[in-house]
This record gives C-alpha cells, structure tokens and sequence, in this order.
C-alpha cells in the first residue's frame, strides 16, 4: 500500500473528540482524497477530514449504520472517500484495536482496499506533544497492522500541534460536535464546518498564507 498523508484538519479534529470525552472511549470516520505526485509513489492517500461519530455506546450497531450511511452519502457529495476510521480507547495505556475497531474499519476496507485504522495513544496525548500520538494501521491478510512509519506524512506537522496546542489550552474541544451529540440535538452540525473554517484559518495565519 502506498503513502498517507494525513491533514492539520484531520490530526486536530481528532485530538479535540479525545479532549472533549477524556474518561470514555471515542471513534469516528476518516475522510481523504487521492493525490498524484509529481515524484515518488504516483498515488497519495490524503486524509483530509473526520467525522467524529460517538463517545458513548460505541458498538451500538444500528447508531453506527445510521451514521456510516449518512457519513458515506455526505463524503459522496463533497467529493471525499470514506477511507477509514479512528478509535481513541478509555484506558489510558490501551492504544490496541479491540474488535469492534478491527470490524468497522475491516468493513470500509471491503469499500476500499487502501483504508486505514487510526488508534490515538492516550499516554502520549498531552498538550503538545513533539510526536504524533497516534498509530496508523494498514489491513494485510486480514489482520491490522501498523504501517511503515516512512509512508505516513503529516501536512505541516509543527503548525498542527501548536494550533491544537492552542485550542486545547482555549478548551475549544466543546464546541466540536459528534454524532452522538447530533442524534441528541439534531440542529447540532456533525459536518462541524464552523470548526473547519476555524482550523483552516489558523493553518493559514501559521503558514503566512494570510
């Protein structure tokens, strides 16, 4: 499998959905492009975006229908593959894939060969930790693997941890809305759009774009 790339937006949304339910188990979808390389690997899978699904009742199978279609349908639209998917567990040295981790991101890779399994590292999420906290698994022969660490990227790794740095200490995780909360209120956004603009706009202010 060839190389992941994964976004300030991804890597910062994902960090947040952990932050805002640190006592309890968290997952969602990951949303990518493909892109083409002038050099190299001539295809990129870059995630791009999640979807925060739920932290409560996380193998409720038919919440998790109800939001894998919706979240494929959505993905659809805005010209995005729902390309994997993303669990943080509740213990705080539990950074394996239990099996409801390995089922659902198994069932997106029977959509999509290249899909990834993301599992975040409690021990290492902190305020702003110099490495990812993070393990991005590749499914080979059926089982979940990690990935060679050389095939992984990250889009503006040092912007992306002072940015999330930023909005941990601001306690901007609350804002961030999951599935679970949208079935509660559905006025809540799950696509979290206000979110994204925000993101973006500090990517940019960090990259002298604007």
């Amino acid at each position: 499998m060839g190389e992941v790339e994964i976004s300030p937006r991804a890597y910062i949304k994902m960090c947040l959905h952990a932050a805002r339910y640190p006592h309890v188990a968290v997952n969602g979808l990951l949303l990518a492009q493909k892109r083409r390389r002038t050099a190299g690997p001539p295809e990129c899978l870059y995630i791009m975006d999640c979807v925060p699904l739920f932290h409560s009742n996380l193998s409720l199978t038919v919440m998790l229908e109800v939001a894998l279609n919706q979240v494929d349908s959505w993905s659809s639209e805005s010209d995005l593959l729902l390309a994997g998917y993303y669990q943080a567990n509740s213990g705080m040295d539990d950074k394996s894939p239990n099996t409801l981790a390995q089922k659902t991101a198994g069932r997106i890779a029977e959509l999509y060969d290249d899909a990834v399994l993301i599992m975040l590292d409690n021990r290492k999420f902190g305020i702003s930790p110099q490495l990812p906290p993070l393990t991005v698994l590749e499914q080979r022969d059926h089982q979940w693997v990690p990935k060679d660490k050389n095939l992984v990227m990250w889009t503006d790794w040092e912007s992306s941890r002072h940015i999330c740095q930023s909005l941990l200490e601001a306690k901007e995780y609350s804002r961030l809305v999951d599935f679970d909360s949208h079935l509660d209120d559905i006025r809540q956004d799950w696509t979290n759009q206000q979110l994204n603009t925000e993101i973006a706009q500090l990517v940019s202010v960090a990259n002298g774009s604007v």
